[in-house]
């Protein structure tokens, strides 16, 4: 059992075959679902898991609490049921145990678990309020839409430990990923979780600055205790909407390979005119997720698509609906259209394009008849060196 401090331990549960998290993102690596008990003279649990695991959950605050153990508080950060799931069988388990926790998750407590008695039994909390648990001294941050209404953050003001609820998690276990491969699977996960709410996630950022945390504890994936200021600077990064890394995302929905041949020759093209990193993504065979996560990382796109019924290939259409939804900004796009016969797909990637904000559109616009033929290149290449500066 991981311990985070002296008196923390991590009594979370893992979750290695669930195939879909939320129901959409695929986390071939497994994920946790985190939980915390700060062990004092009274003893307080920072959230519950998803009821998928909670035998795992309570066999483990059995085991930290010992036979004759009681926990006095749940601390309720976040409502969303991987992380709520369990808190009716906890009460029902530990009868004296107060549940603490926003206005808004109370209210939320009893649309989840409507045939539960919560009288008496719970401790709403403002923002800044404190707890004292004996030598611990724990402060209550607000941390609204990131990425519900109901969500506040933990400080352990003794320890500085920050449980920080779904920021700074990603889709991993509890005992890695690390280095870049945190960075690939976190940026994953903000970007298509929180990243419609990057103003909420600079709002509590700004709360936390410069308060005392030597440890971030998230919901999801490992505790983090060494260089904080990455992580810091990432987040900072993502939910400003700012790139990364200068380079281009080349996204492409194909039918029959030939919109997918105009985007390796335009990849080609731009490494060729030093666009710096240049990803290809087909969006018929990966994941949306995958390529949400490059076009916040990257600080330009080329889209690719084949008209289809009149419209766009489906995986084209719903590529534009997230990053339109997640408000994904301040980016220059290029765009190559296919059409054997009437090829619209231009118009209608625009069209979503303009309804975002700071988004150019580079020129010109290359548009293919049925396949990419020699003639098209210099149009091409032209969108490469436009693209590149």
């Amino acid at each position: 059992m991981q311990s985070v401090a002296p008196n923390i331990r991590y009594i979370g549960a893992e979750d290695d075959n669930l195939d879909l998290f939320e129901g959409q993102y695929p986390i071939p690596g497994g994920i946790s679902y985190n939980s915390y008990l700060i062990d004092d003279e009274r003893r307080a649990i920072i959230d519950a898991v998803d009821v998928r695991r909670c035998g795992d959950w309570l066999s483990a605050i059995g085991s930290a609490l010992g036979s004759d153990g009681r926990p006095d508080y749940l601390i309720v950060q976040h409502m969303e049921p991987d992380h709520s799931g369990s808190i009716n069988l906890l009460m029902a388990r530990y009868p004296e145990m107060k549940l603490v926790c926003t206005a808004k998750a109370a209210t939320m407590l009893r649309l989840y678990f409507e045939d539960t008695d919560f009288d008496d039994r719970i401790q709403t909390v403002a923002d800044g309020d404190t707890l004292c648990l004996g030598r611990t001294s724990l402060r209550f941050i607000t941390a609204p839409m990131v990425h519900w209404p109901e969500v506040m953050m933990t400080l352990d003001e003794s320890d500085g430990v920050l449980f920080s609820a779904d920021a700074f998690g990603t889709f991993a276990m509890s005992s890695g990923p690390t280095g870049d491969a945190w960075d690939s699977e976190a940026r994953r996960y903000y970007t298509n979780i929180v990243g419609r709410f990057g103003a909420s996630v600079q709002a509590v950022m700004k709360k936390l600055t410069g308060l005392p945390f030597r440890a971030i504890a998230p919901l999801h994936g490992p505790v983090l205790t060494d260089n904080l200021a990455h992580y810091w600077t990432l987040y900072d990064k993502w939910s400003r909407y700012e790139p990364e890394r200068e380079g281009v995302l080349v996204a492409y929905a194909s039918i029959y390979g030939g919109t997918a041949e105009a985007a390796r020759r335009l990849g080609a093209m731009l490494e060729a005119e030093g666009a710096g990193e240049v990803t290809l993504i087909d969006l018929c065979r990966h994941h949306v997720s995958y390529a949400v996560a490059e076009a916040f990382r990257l600080s330009r796109m080329a889209l690719c698509s084949v008209t289809y019924d009149g419209g766009l290939l489906p995986a084209m259409s719903d590529f534009l609906h997230h990053i339109e939804s997640k408000r994904l900004c301040g980016r220059t796009v290029g765009l190559i259209e296919n059409g054997t016969w009437a090829p619209v797909a231009a118009r209608l990637m625009s069209d979503s394009l303009t309804r975002m904000k700071d988004i150019t559109i580079a020129s010109p616009t290359v548009t293919l008849h049925a396949r990419l033929h020699t003639s098209d290149h210099p149009a091409l290449a032209a969108l490469a060196r436009a693209l590149a500066r």
